[in-house]
């Protein structure tokens, strides 16, 4: 298949942009499951400028009998991103106005009275929750707890890691951004758009479920107080202060502390009929709601009801995504060949449509391994057949993520009693021609890319509004959104579509 050229398009300004005052700064931390950043964010004349500070990889490390995070560690790189940060804006005459925080979702840390980590935080992709399954729902029935949660089903949620765990008396779980905040602040808080990520959250009262957790042997202050995004959370400690060179009464801010929250208030989208991917490690597709829906039918298709930002609803389900040819790539390399990925992706663009894919979104991908020898031995399970190619595996994962993507948004139109016109793709993702472009034919919808670094542009949108610095709605923000990003946009060509089950 011919990759055809994208219409790329200037910022777009979509309607009239809030007033901003000049030279606003905020600082965003943003960390993946794969990698972290430290990002600057200022606005001047109504749109944003982004600048990267610091940037350190992250990812699972085994420690102490498991796949878990090394915290100490990651809390460190924040540290250094912040200092970094501090003499950014100090050599240019500014002042950082506040901080905010997003990591992904689900993991946490326990933390005793003296506000000590009782051990690193467990990896979502490590293995041991998945006993755990049966046991929840024993006490509790799968059904009830979706009708409460409305929360997809992942064997990895909160509310299975936290049945593995042998003593929770005196503790609290920290989600990873409000465990961060609280080594910031000494404050402890939970950020609601991530506490709806825990399996123990109720979906319209937009409280903890606490009706789940005497069953289930919790303590009913396991968790912390809840904020909404746009909240301060506190001010920096003294030493956090003196260590970053930030002045004590800099703020932090809850922002859509679960990354998709703060992505997907900066899907820069001007029509209602929208959908989005926001597309990196894991790919999250679907639409905004005002409403969960927490029907048979929504359980039964596996789809979640995420808070997200101003009482919206992200209604959507974890598709694969980019993990499986980083992992690719990663195996590659220590094989001895490093394959820059500009090759790999114009080698599989050449490639003829209809090869093999595979569902992209089975846990068997979850863990770190051999990942082309899994999707080849996944092509077999089909009965077909994979070339052991790179092009042809990287052109199988990108074919398979745009099958799941059409599957999963036919769903949720399907559910929800929407119709979508345009698929707005963010995050990494947005960067991949050949994605953006499989996955207009696969939909038959227009696709529209960018920006690519659109959960640290929510992240600061969210804390000039908390400033005072910019105000309004979703709407606004994702007019900000747009005028500040450049933007491609990509037609189907339905020929090439995707028609399998």
């Amino acid at each position: 298949m011919t990759n055809p050229s994208p219409t790329s398009t200037a910022p777009a300004h979509a309607g009239a942009v809030p007033a901003v005052a000049p030279s606003s700064v905020f600082a965003a931390v943003d960390i993946g499951a794969s990698s972290g950043r430290v990002i600057l964010g200022r606005l001047t004349d109504g749109t944003v400028s982004l600048e990267t500070v610091h940037r350190f990889p992250n990812g699972v490390v085994e420690l102490d009998g498991g796949l878990r995070w090394d915290f100490d560690s990651l809390f460190a790189q924040v540290l250094t991103g912040l200092t970094a940060a501090a003499k950014t804006a100090a050599a240019k005459g500014e002042t950082i106005a506040s901080i905010g925080i997003d990591t992904w979702a689900v993991d946490y840390g326990l933390v005793n009275k003296a506000g000590e980590l009782t051990a690193h935080p467990y990896s979502y992709r490590d293995e041991r929750s998945k006993a755990a399954v049966a046991q929840v729902h024993a006490k509790i029935d799968q059904s009830r707890l979706y009708a409460t949660t409305g929360l997809q089903f992942l064997a990895f949620n909160t509310i299975y890691q936290l049945a593995t765990e042998k003593d929770l008396d005196g503790v609290q779980a920290l989600l990873i951004p409000d465990l961060i905040a609280f080594k910031l602040t000494g404050q402890r808080r939970t950020e609601a758009t991530n506490a709806s990520t825990t399996g123990l959250f109720d979906a319209v009262a937009g409280e903890w479920a606490t009706e789940f957790f005497k069953p289930l042997g919790l303590p009913t202050g396991l968790f912390a107080p809840l904020v909404q995004p746009g909240e301060t959370i506190g001010t920096l400690l003294p030493g956090i202060a003196d260590t970053t060179g930030l002045p004590a009464d800099t703020k932090v801010v809850a922002v859509g502390s679960h990354d998709t929250a703060s992505a997907v208030a900066a899907v820069p989208a001007t029509e209602e009929g929208f959908a989005y991917i926001s597309s990196g490690t894991w790919s999250l597709v679907g639409v905004e709601l005002d409403h969960p829906v927490l029907d048979k039918a929504s359980r039964l298709a596996n789809f979640t009801n995420e808070h997200g930002v101003d009482g919206t609803i992200r209604y959507l389900r974890n598709v694969g995504g980019l993990w499986l040819l980083s992992e690719c790539q990663r195996t590659w390399a220590a094989e001895g060949y490093a394959l820059p990925l500009p090759g790999l992706l114009e080698s599989a663009a050449a490639l003829r449509p209809g090869g093999p894919v595979i569902n992209a979104d089975d846990p068997a991908f979850t863990a770190p391994d051999n990942m082309p020898h899994r999707i080849r031995a996944a092509v077999r399970n089909t009965g077909d057949v994979l070339p052991d190619r790179p092009a042809a595996v990287v052109r199988c994962i990108l074919d398979s993520l745009a099958a799941g993507y059409a599957r999963t948004l036919a769903d949720a139109e399907r559910l929800a009693g929407r119709s979508v016109d345009v698929v707005h793709i963010v995050g990494g993702g947005s960067q991949n021609q050949l994605l953006c472009q499989l996955t207009a034919n696969a939909t038959n919808k227009t696709v529209i890319a960018g920006p690519v670094e659109a959960t640290a542009l929510g992240n600061i949108l969210l804390q000039a509004r908390t400033a005072g610095t910019i105000t309004g709605g979703l709407p606004e923000l994702r007019r900000t959104a747009r005028a500040s990003t450049h933007l491609t946009q990509y037609e189907p060509h339905p020929s090439h579509a995707f028609h399998g089950n």
